[in-house]
């Protein structure tokens, strides 16, 4: 598969959907983490709008409940960085930094190298993107700069 090829992409996960149930086991995601993989392939494309922003809105709906079967701080740091991507995308640049807000927030000690990526794609979204000369979007990129770039896999001592 090519690289930023967006039909592939759709094909791929159409394909990938299909397999998915077919095959069950560790292949078998609940809902919210199929949005977020859905959500995601097509941020990561560019891609926002009216009918992305609900989808990822529900994503982070379903991993926002810390007891649900599902939940992984992970994903729903991800899913949050998805949904400020595609708000971002659809020119909602203070619909991007509430959607961001909870993730920019987290303990040090819970910003592993999936959520600094995530934030990072941010960052550069706001760098690329027509709206990177508005006051709220300086703001949210030099917030990003701050948010340290990683940090030990172990404590140290």
């Amino acid at each position: 598969m090519r690289v930023h090829d967006p039909a592939q992409a759709r094909k791929v996960l159409r394909v990938s959907r299909r397999g998915a149930a077919e095959l069950g086991g560790l292949l078998t995601y609940g809902r919210e983490k199929q949005l977020y993989h859905a959500v995601e392939s097509q941020v990561l494309l560019g891609h926002g709008g009216p009918q992305l922003n609900p989808l990822a809105e529900e994503s982070v709906s379903g991993f926002s409940h810390p007891d649900a079967p599902n939940w992984a701080f992970g994903d729903l740091a991800g899913s949050r960085c998805d949904l400020a991507l595609a708000r971002l995308f659809s020119g909602d640049v203070d619909g991007a930094a509430t959607a961001i807000r909870p993730v920019l927030d987290l303990p040090a000690s819970h910003r592993n190298n999936g959520i600094i990526v995530s934030t990072m794609r941010v960052r550069h979204a706001l760098t690329a993107d027509p709206t990177r000369t508005a006051v709220a979007a300086r703001d949210l990129r030099a917030e990003i700069e701050a948010f340290p770039a990683g940090r030990p896999a172990l404590p140290r001592g």
